[in-house]
């Protein structure tokens, strides 16, 4: 097989359908706890406050781990990475199901979260493996599809699962998917030797401490910490991250990318990425509080109304990878971020009451835009970086990606503490400003074209 010319037929299929069974169990257990949170809570006899941590576990841990394990995926190869990944998230899932205890479930999540930062932190870099150059964007829109609807429709998959089954099923579900992928990724996903350099693991911890205490400092910022401890946390997260991009500077092949981060075009599509996703979180937390809470419809209303974003994606995505591989991402990102500012301010506009209808096409120009966006976006920030770098590529592209949506979270409730009558509406415009602002950026990648080409 020439590796630049990515996977045969049928073997590309089985790999990229791998990759997108991988990235489902993981993207989706980032958002079935939440709705579980309460049962869980009831089962296990522990304080609704101490139950938060089946949720922020899981969640800090890929944040803290995605670039070691994307810088390990350079050295030892994206599929090593990936596979382990899979089957250590697949054994967590089988821990949480039979866990008895708070503590037990906490330690099982931190361990399937290891696990899911060992599938995020390198399936875009597999993307690249299996797709040629000029399908690349057909591929990642495949995996961007994937990531968008598993977002969003974590939640509605939860409600349905509780609805027949206890919450251990929750996690026990995870275990025969993860064994079919696990069974299909020997045999389809491709070889992908690194470059076995020595693993830098001083780089990995100050990558964990550096995250770690931003996003905890975020976190409090929002639920309304002690202000001392959270600009203590920032302090102490600013002066470990200044001696560790120093410490980056001097490597070849550094843990975190401050090499691809000298790259314009990738810079500004981390940026791009960053944005969007903060605006999609402050949007998709927010807005069910104003659809039950503002407009007084039900939990299966808004469940129905928040479905056409996702819906739109899946027809939207697919096109916009086609797309990807023709024309620039600049322009393209732009426009479908353009499109979602709009959106988002028809939402914030609606009135006082708007029929379901209303709301429902509303959704759909937002995931028009949020589709026409991402698969260009995730393909520029690939393909920009080096092949051998693309394990860092694709590191970054999750930690902006989950950067965001932490940001995204933490400014509704703060926005919900400082104004709570009106803080719903609020959060749409400070949405759609985000948004505004991620096209801006995503404009500013064609004047870095153009300057190329003259040069």
């Amino acid at each position: 097989m020439d590796a630049e010319q990515g996977l045969p037929f049928p073997q590309r299929y089985w790999a990229i359908a791998v990759v997108a069974l991988g990235i489902t169990l993981a993207v989706l257990d980032s958002a079935i706890a939440n709705v579980a949170l309460p049962t869980i809570a009831r089962t296990l006899d522990a304080a609704p406050a101490d139950s938060i941590w089946v949720v922020n576990a899981y969640t800090l841990t890929i944040t803290i781990a995605l670039l070691p394990l994307a810088s390990l995926g350079d050295r030892i190869g994206y599929r090593r990475v990936y596979m382990a990944g899979l089957a250590v998230f697949t054994v967590a899932s089988f821990a949480c199901a039979l866990s008895n205890s708070l503590v037990t479930l906490t330690l099982a999540r931190v361990i399937q979260g290891f696990g899911a930062a060992g599938i995020m932190s390198v399936n875009t870099a597999l993307v690249r493996m299996i797709y040629p150059p000029d399908q690349l964007g057909r591929g990642v829109s495949i995996n961007a599809t994937v990531v968008a609807i598993s977002s969003v429709v974590g939640p509605t998959v939860a409600s349905g699962v509780l609805s027949i089954a206890p919450w251990p099923w929750l996690f026990a579900i995870n275990v025969p998917i993860g064994i079919v992928a696990l069974a299909l990724g020997m045999r389809a996903l491709p070889p992908t030797p690194g470059h076995r350099r020595p693993y830098d693991y001083v780089s990995a911890l100050m990558n964990a401490l550096v995250f770690g205490l931003a996003i905890t400092a975020v976190d409090g910022l929002g639920h309304g910490e002690h202000r001392p401890y959270v600009i203590a946390e920032f302090v102490a997260a600013g002066v470990i991250g200044y001696f560790f991009v120093r410490r980056q500077l001097t490597q070849s092949a550094p843990l975190l990318p401050v090499d691809l981060m000298r790259i314009p075009v990738f810079a500004l599509s981390i940026a791009t990425s960053f944005c969007s996703f903060t605006a999609q979180m402050l949007t998709f937390v927010s807005l069910p509080f104003l659809l039950q809470d503002g407009f007084g419809m039900t939990q299966v209303q808004t469940g129905f109304l928040m479905t056409p974003w996702p819906l739109v994606i899946v027809f939207v995505a697919p096109l916009a990878g086609v797309l990807a591989d023709r024309y620039s991402a600049g322009m393209l990102g732009g426009i479908g971020l353009a499109i979602l500012t709009a959106g988002l301010l028809l939402l914030a506009t609606t009135g006082m009451h708007p029929t379901p209808f209303d709301i429902a096409w509303r959704m759909a120009v937002c995931g028009l835009g949020f589709g026409l966006f991402q698969s260009p976006n995730n393909r520029q920030m690939l393909s920009s970086a080096p092949r051998n770098r693309s394990g860092g590529a694709s590191g970054m592209l999750g930690t902006a990606r989950l950067s965001g949506q932490t940001l995204g979270a933490a400014l509704v409730a703060l926005i919900f503490g400082v104004a709570p009558q009106h803080g719903a509406i609020i959060t749409l415009y400070v949405a759609a400003g985000f948004a505004a602002a991620a096209a801006v950026v995503s404009l500013m990648r064609l004047a870095g074209r153009r300057s190329a080409e003259a040069a």
